[in-house]
């Protein structure tokens, strides 16, 4: 499980990538780059990860299901995941 410092630093960048988006647009429209870097660097979306909502882990992450891989194989073998079963030939 990831320090719940690092998922909550997570949650606060995707504050403020939705709330910088409309300002960023515009400003890369009309070209001012000064202006733009004098932005938060956190308001950037590159800085974000993505992470397994079950356990916060950011490696591992399996964007058709969104969480991680130990978190799906465990959901799997339970039966919890539709149209999922372990294999077996």
């Amino acid at each position: 499980m990831a320090k719940t410092s690092v998922i909550a630093r997570q949650k606060k960048r995707e504050k403020m990538v939705a709330k910088y988006r409309k300002k960023r647009e515009r400003l890369k429209a009309e070209g001012k780059w000064e202006e733009l870097q004098k932005l938060p660097k956190n308001s950037s979306p590159t800085r974000l990860n993505n992470r397994c909502f079950i356990s916060g882990r950011s490696k591992g992450y399996m964007r058709d299901f969104g969480i991680s891989r130990h978190e799906f194989r465990k959901l799997a073998n339970e039966g919890k995941i539709p149209g999922v079963r372990k294999s077996s030939w």
